[in-house]
């Protein structure tokens, strides 16, 4: 064990693209905490989720395992998980106070996966009437919200692409609870062991209804347009009038009043936790904590939001799978600042950077691998490229295979054998699409390869080692998922 052990703060949000953080060059969103995290850290261009949407990613942020290990390849709920090592065991283990606020979102409810104490709650609207209140609801009822589902009384979807302010005080909301909680356990924690600290806010995941002061600074700007590529289908759904589309859906054709509502809403959410980020810094600086502390900001997925006529998750597009990654360690372990790695990295990274950071030996069972040699100005040997995918969801034919360097993306439909290729060095919205174009037949020909070698040995048989093969069942957990995880005797 090292002499010195930072504290270790992980900070991730639930929807939040790649793109929206002002150091990535947005052009209204303002996240001036996170830009300084990144900017005298490390901003990793290339961070991605290896299954855009929330419950298996966050399975891969605690285990370190990628989807084929931890057998969750799509979006479901499954209490069996029984994995072998977890981010916040490990460290609790080798001796740090372990605490989560918020989401964690893995099943069954309550389940500490390491923790030893927790603020819990997945959302800020109801998901669990049968199982009495969470910890936001407590707090809520104690606040003088007499009714436990009023968090929802805004009538807005928790999936949707409707914005709108919200109707609580700002110092009841999702978000600023979380940074109470944060500021309490620093307050209550024992001073003579580290800290893991994971906050873990529900924004900007909808519904869309951050409070008000954040909504209006966005609807009064020019907010940026949403893309369509060349390849999307022009018969998109309209999203407002007769036979519109449902709140909720994911392939929308939206009026342009309807998408600055969403996306005002959208960046409001995320402006505001980005303050209360500050808030938190500000805590721990005064406190005597901040030097002393490895930060590790990221989300388990992102937005379409309304990009190609898309909107929620699940998809390959950068607008879903693009996650910011911000990496910040303190000065005495001698990282450089300011660093922008050019590797692609992956959720299954977050838990060995962080054991590597506490001096705790990396787990055999994660597939990730820790980027502080990055940091340290090393070259270690790295991936040519991350793989992520998604079971079929909205709609059979949206499952999907995707690889990527950050520089280039192949993504294959393992329903329809549909393929696509962009260059995201020169497009990186992805409006256009290379899979025909004739000069780029060579690296398809290369990625194509690539993913006829990462699928050859899956269960579900997309690939003989020879061939992509389309229309194989794909399903939310692995074939052998069940055997994998029978309960010991």
């Amino acid at each position: 064990m090292p002499a010195k052990r930072p504290h270790i703060l992980l900070i991730t949000t639930d929807q939040q693209r790649g793109d929206c953080l002002g150091l990535e060059g947005h052009p209204v969103l303002s996240t001036p905490n996170l830009d300084e995290l990144g900017g005298t850290g490390a901003h990793f261009r290339h961070g991605y989720t290896e299954v855009p949407s929330c419950i298996p990613a966050r399975r891969i942020l605690m285990s370190g395992q990628h989807q084929v290990r931890n057998g969750m390849v799509g979006m479901t709920n499954d209490p069996s998980w029984n994995p072998p090592h977890t981010l916040a065991g490990e460290l609790a283990q080798a001796g740090y106070q372990t605490h989560l606020i918020g989401k964690l979102h893995l099943q069954p409810n309550r389940r500490r996966f390491g923790f030893q104490s927790s603020a819990w709650s997945d959302a800020p609207h109801p998901m669990h009437h049968h199982e009495g209140l969470d910890d936001y609801q407590r707090f809520l009822v104690r606040h003088g919200v007499t009714q436990w589902d009023s968090s929802a009384m805004h009538g807005v979807d928790p999936n949707g692409w409707v914005g709108r302010p919200s109707h609580l005080d700002e110092r009841l909301s999702f978000t600023n609870w979380c940074a109470d909680e944060a500021v309490a356990f620093l307050e209550r924690r024992d001073p003579t062991v580290p800290f893991f600290l994971n906050v873990s806010f529900h924004a900007p995941h909808p519904p869309l209804c951050p409070p008000a002061f954040y909504y209006d600074r966005y609807m009064q700007l020019d907010l940026p347009p949403a893309v369509v590529g060349d390849w999307v289908d022009a018969a998109g759904t309209p999203a407002t009038g007769p036979g519109g589309a449902k709140v909720d859906a994911y392939r929308v054709r939206m009026q342009p009043d309807a998408l600055k509502r969403a996306r005002a809403a959208y960046y409001g959410l995320i402006n505001h936790v980005d303050d209360q980020i500050g808030r938190l810094v500000e805590a721990l600086q005064r406190m005597g904590l901040w030097n002393d502390c490895f930060t590790l900001f990221t989300s388990d997925h992102g937005e379409m939001l309304g990009d190609h006529h898309m909107f929620r998750k699940t998809f390959a597009y950068e607008a879903s799978a693009r996650v910011p990654f911000l990496v910040k360690a303190p000065r005495w372990m001698e990282c450089r600042e300011g660093a922008k790695p050019a590797q692609v990295v992956g959720l299954q990274d977050v838990m060995p950077t962080l054991l590597d950071a506490a001096g705790v030996s990396v787990p055999e069972s994660c597939d990730g691998r820790s980027v502080l040699p990055l940091l340290r100005g090393e070259a270690p040997a790295w991936r040519e490229y991350l793989h992520g995918e998604h079971a079929p969801c909205y709609h059979p034919a949206n499952a999907m295979q995707y690889l990527t360097d950050g520089c280039e993306k192949f993504i294959w439909f393992t329903q329809t054998g549909v393929e696509q290729f962009f260059d995201l060095s020169q497009d990186p919205n992805e409006c256009r699409d290379l899979i025909r174009s004739a000069e780029h037949q060579d690296r398809v020909s290369v990625w194509r390869k690539r993913m006829i070698e990462q699928l050859k040995n899956r269960p579900e048989g997309f690939s003989d080692g020879a061939k992509l093969i389309a229309g194989k069942k794909h399903t939310n957990l692995m074939p052998d998922y069940a055997e994998r995880n029978k309960p010991s005797a």
